[in-house]
């Protein structure tokens, strides 16, 4: 269980620390911040992130002073940086002297500078000073001892994810030529004789741009594969000239990886970077936020391939960003820190360092708040490296699960394209109601690519998998030949990865797997609920399905479709496929999965729990195991276990009580 990918340089233990911003301060306080993080136990920082403005005030003419001495106190101090590109931002004198690298909306709005990320990733004048900025920074620090990782870019895609500038249309017809060859194909993909949209040459093709009608489907979703494909060229053109100078020196950028973030596929990313980190940030209106979390760390892991990963960004407590927000409570930033270290993360790191005095982010709290050292956060700052030191054994671990989630972001754009069923259906909030369902269950979940090989699972559930290939589908059933459980929920299958619909009845390419044929959607209306002959209700979706191999496990109750399936099992092989042709309540789906849960043979982490405790068990290649036991409610938890609990040093010989709003982390017998 060795990590197969590199780690950054001379990081021991799990590395602690955040976005450090000195250009933000003078002198005195940057001395201040050295002793503070030495306080601390901060091991790794991200430095330069937005400094290209610091470094370069006038093109060509470097000040690299403030940040050699930056650097060097920190090597002294024992301190290792994941030090940026500094490309996040051009600087003013960039974006004045070329506005034509400047973002383009839809609607053919100009983005202007004077935030952040004030360019079109599709430039080639920004494309080249950025490639020029990197080279600067690797030339000058590659042999610096404090260098540890390359921090490409930030939060690619974050605010511009779809560029629709001239630039981006250039671009755009470029990579159409390459995934289609002739636009004889392309026109067959796209389905250009509906609506007289056929193509007689590349030329004539434009982004999807604002238009009187909805523009083509399949457009739309090749310009969303184009604009990840588009953003990580700009990270491996970055990444290039950093491999080419420091080719000792591992690389990555920081993913916004979340049931938020649906911009990039950022499965097709992972290859790229030699260390998968991730930003993320708890919903503050969410009242159980936490499971939202724990998907976002599962499906971190995920797209690390299992692999240990960092957490590179989240937060001490309140964000300015959130329209409605709260301080975090007590325990709550050790809780929201273990639970990413649970589920593999090997790095524990936050935005920012030191609380910022000025700019749009002075109220987004940090490790160092406003008040300074006398304050709770600065406390919880300093218990959490305690903590983390602690739980040094930890690293290298992995977390074994026997559940896959499966996710796809293709399938995220298409299924939420216009003119559909319906307009209501959202795929992430589809995944998190599973997620969820497994979450009360204390099962865990490996969230996991649609191509991933899922014969070693016990249950395998796809949500919403919309856009499938022939081989795509073939590959669930291969897993329910092996024994799986395999659930196919409603408005799966329907497409080929063309945004064409596979034809002879949905649901489509999974139609003979699941041994039913559906020949009418009917989604539900705003409001409108429909009842199971389990009690249950069910809204949003129905389908007049009926049944060929398969068996009925929940009907309608009532409505149009009464007495038709509404939830099937087909033996397939060693195992089955189950489809859910209906949205039940969170009550019957808990019911429904508790139900296929027990079919697939699978176990809780630690049985009993209080469905707001988590357990999560990390492996090491050794044969010991880690058992993190986190109590999100509001009462002391007994858990039946033995071995040393390493966050105090004492011994559980069979029963271990879990306070309330604490945790705990077991090294079993």
């Amino acid at each position: 269980m060795t990590a197969a990918r590199p780690w950054p340089l001379g990081i021991e233990g799990i590395a602690y620390g955040g976005d450090y911003n000195p250009e933000q301060w003078p002198r005195e306080v940057r001395l201040e911040d050295i002793a503070l993080m030495r306080e601390a136990g901060v091991t790794l920082l991200s430095v330069g992130i937005f400094s290209w403005a610091a470094l370069e005030p006038r093109e060509g003419e470097y000040e690299f002073e403030w940040l050699d001495e930056v650097l060097d106190l920190l090597a002294e101090a024992g301190i290792r940086v994941a030090l940026a590109t500094a490309t996040a931002s051009p600087p003013p004198w960039l974006t004045h002297q070329h506005p034509e690298l400047l973002p383009v909306t839809a609607e053919g709005t100009v983005l202007s500078p004077g935030g952040r990320q004030a360019y079109a990733v599709s430039s080639p004048v920004f494309r080249d000073y950025a490639v020029r900025m990197t080279r600067v920074m690797a030339e000058r620090y590659a042999e610096h001892p404090a260098l540890a990782l390359w921090h490409v870019d930030n939060e690619l895609g974050c605010h511009v994810p779809h560029d629709f500038s001239d630039h981006a249309a250039a671009a755009f017809r470029r990579w159409l030529e390459r995934r289609y060859g002739t636009i004889e194909a392309l026109n067959e993909a796209w389905g250009t004789a509906f609506w007289s949209q056929r193509y007689s040459d590349f030329a004539q093709i434009l982004p999807p741009r604002a238009a009187p009608t909805y523009p083509n489907p399949t457009q739309q979703l090749d310009f969303a594969r184009y604009s990840s494909d588009e953003l990580l060229a700009h990270y491996r053109a970055l990444r290039e000239v950093l491999a080419e100078v420091t080719p000792h020196v591992p690389a990555t950028t920081n993913f916004m990886l979340s049931s938020a973030t649906k911009w990039m596929d950022y499965f097709s990313w992972a290859e790229d970077v030699d260390v998968v980190a991730n930003d993320h940030y708890l919903i503050a209106a969410d009242p159980r936020g936490q499971i939202e979390l724990a998907f976002a760390a599962d499906l971190s892991r995920g797209v690390a391939g299992g692999d240990p990963w960092i957490l590179m960004e989240h937060s001490t407590s309140a964000v300015n960003w959130q329209s409605r927000n709260r301080a975090k409570g007590p325990g709550e930033m050790l809780r929201n820190s273990l639970s990413h270290l649970a589920r593999g993360a090997d790095g524990i790191m936050f935005f920012q360092w030191r609380q910022s005095r000025a700019g749009a982010e002075k109220f987004h709290s940090a490790m160092v708040p406003h008040a300074g050292t006398e304050s709770e956060v600065w406390r919880g700052t300093v218990a959490l490296g305690r903590a983390l030191e602690a739980l040094a054994p930890v690293r290298g671990s992995r977390v074994l699960n026997r559940v896959a989630l499966v996710m796809d972001y293709p399938s995220w754009w298409a299924s939420e394209l216009d003119s559909h069923p319906t307009q209501a259906l959202r795929y992430s909030e589809e995944m998190l109601r599973w997620y969820t369902a497994l979450w009360d269950l204390g099962v865990g979940v490996d969230v996991v690519g649609v191509g991933a090989d899922l014969t070693g699972y016990e249950l395998v559930i796809a949500p919403t998998l919309y856009s499938v290939s022939e081989a795509q589908a073939a590959g669930a059933a291969e897993a329910a030949r092996a024994g799986a459980q395999v659930v196919i929920t409603f408005f799966s299958g329907i497409v080929d990865e063309h945004d064409q619909v596979h034809l002879g009845g949905y649901p489509g390419a999974f139609r003979d797997l699941l041994g039913v044929r559906s020949e009418e959607f009917h989604p539900l209306l705003e409001g409108e609920v429909h009842h199971l002959d389990d009690g249950t209700a069910a809204d949003l979706w129905s389908e007049r399905t009926h049944l060929e191999g398969a068996e009925a496990v929940r009907r309608w109750a009532d409505g149009p479709l009464h007495g038709l399936p509404a939830v099937t099992r087909n033996p397939v092989g060693e195992g089955a496929a189950w489809y859910v042709a209906a949205r039940p309540s969170a009550e019957g789906l808990g019911a429904l999965v508790a139900e296929i849960v027990a079919a697939a043979g699978v176990e809780p982490a630690v049985a009993g729990l209080h469905r707001d405790v988590e357990a999560v068990r990390r492996f090491a290649e050794d044969g010991t195991t880690y058992l993190f036991v986190l109590n999100h409610s509001e009462r002391d938890q007994v858990v039946q276990v033995s071995g040393e609990e390493l966050l105090r040093g004492t011994v559980a010989d069979g029963a271990l009580t879990v306070h309330a709003g604490a945790v705990a982390v077991i090294r079993e017998r």
